[in-house]
């Protein structure tokens, strides 16, 4: 059944060993990476490449990026919004959004949204102005087909998916308006692929390096995977895999994969030509 996962790796370069051994380990079909911290030019292809993925990625120094490795070659890879949504381009001097197809009905959508910083600072609201612009951005999409999106949303949706919800008014990443907004998105047809399988809460997704708190299990789900109604329909798995945390200096994340029962969706295991 074809897997599709996201990772934010936090440096593709110094996550390189953690990230192939994983890839080697669960064959997953599709991996959507974060935070790659790298140029396109200086982006380490050939470990990929030599295990048999494609590698498509938008990337800058030191900060950001994105990526997908995919088995399959793909068609209609675009980076940024400005393809889209040109009057928009001034929010792709931080590359945070990728794109591709992976059948003709149905597209895959990468994202790293922003953090945030501080309660009420200029960039917490970048963070909800991009947010408003991927409103947009998949409004148009999900006219077209189904989508699955994925990526580092900085956001935790509901109390459950942090570890402390006290003071959430400030707390960014928990506060209203970065929920609301991402319901909005919702809104438009997305399914949170996880809580279709798993509405317990503790189930986290990234913690933070300090204060022991993966050890504690002092962490937020913010890494997600949502789909629209065609592909919830085939969806049979989504789950958290905490095994490359408990690795030697890991990313702060943790990967969340999506499986897809094949017989019912066989567009995703088809080349594109």
């Amino acid at each position: 059944m074809p897997k599709i996962a996201t990772w934010n790796v936090n440096s593709i370069r110094t996550r390189l060993d953690h990230v192939c051994h994983w890839l080697d380990t669960t064959g997953v079909d599709y991996l959507c990476l974060q935070e790659t911290k790298v140029t396109d030019a200086e982006f380490p292809r050939q470990p990929f490449l030599a295990r048999g993925y494609q590698v498509y990625c938008s990337g800058q120094k030191a900060y950001n990026g994105v990526a997908i490795l995919s088995r399959q070659p793909l068609a209609g890879v675009e980076a940024g919004f400005a393809p889209q949504l040109p009057s928009h381009s001034e929010l792709d001097t931080q590359k945070r959004l990728i794109r591709a197809q992976l059948a003709p009905d149905v597209t895959l959508v990468n994202v790293y949204i922003p953090n945030g910083g501080e309660y009420d600072s200029e960039k917490y609201h970048y963070k909800l102005h991009w947010l408003k612009t991927l409103h947009v951005y998949l409004e148009q999409l999900t006219a077209q087909g189904e989508v699955i999106l994925c990526g580092d949303f900085n956001i935790a949706p509901e109390d459950k998916d942090l570890f402390d919800a006290s003071d959430r008014a400030t707390k960014v990443g928990a506060t209203d308006a970065e929920r609301n907004l991402l319901a909005a998105i919702r809104d438009l047809g997305f399914h949170d692929a996880f809580r279709h399988f798993t509405e317990a809460p503790g189930h986290y997704s990234w913690w933070d390096y300090r204060t022991n708190a993966f050890r504690r299990n002092h962490g937020w789900r913010i890494d997600h995977l949502y789909i629209t109604p065609g592909i919830k329909a085939c969806a049979c798995n989504c789950y958290i895999d905490t095994a490359p945390r408990r690795l030697a200096k890991p990313s702060d994340h943790a990967p969340v994969v999506l499986e897809i029962e094949k017989g019912l969706y066989s567009g995703l295991a088809q080349p594109l030509g």
